[in-house]
């Protein structure tokens, strides 16, 4: 039976995960800069030990409304194909390992920018964790409407 570990993290109170090995690291930081003329979901840019990293806020993708930068904002820094992405998210959760057979196509009831950024889901005692398409989630010039 294949598995996989995915780190999980919560974003208005919903569980969403990607592949651990997608993830550089988790952290909490809290002096982003401002992007004069970015797209809406780009929060801001930040120094990490000498490397510039921007923060793609997750709410924003999702359609929600736009995370307060004040004080520590959780971080999912994402290896791209090129530079290091972070997600801004509510909550860090857990890394956890999940079998294959366990994963399910996105339900018919998932929709708007949620149905574009989910690759499928996951049922974990009780919650549904929904499998992020990485690309897709820290991809700021596609439609948010």
């Amino acid at each position: 039976m294949a598995s996989r570990q995915f780190a999980t993290f919560e974003v208005d109170g919903q569980l969403f995960g990607v592949e651990v090995h997608t993830v550089q690291e988790v952290l909490s930081y809290n002096e982003y800069t401002p992007v004069p003329l970015a797209p809406p979901a780009v929060g801001g840019l930040f120094n990490l030990r000498g490397q510039v990293i921007a923060a793609v806020d997750l709410r924003v993708q999702l359609g929600l409304a736009r995370q307060a930068l004040r004080g520590p904002v959780m971080n999912v820094i994402l290896r791209g194909d090129g530079e290091p992405v972070s997600l801004l998210v509510d909550k860090i959760g857990e890394v956890v390992d999940l079998d294959d057979e366990t994963f399910e196509p996105p339900p018919d009831t998932l929709s708007g920018p949620t149905r574009e950024l989910v690759v499928g889901t996951f049922k974990l005692d009780g919650r549904l964790m929904l499998a992020l398409d990485v690309n897709q989630a820290v991809d700021t010039y596609r439609a948010t409407n």
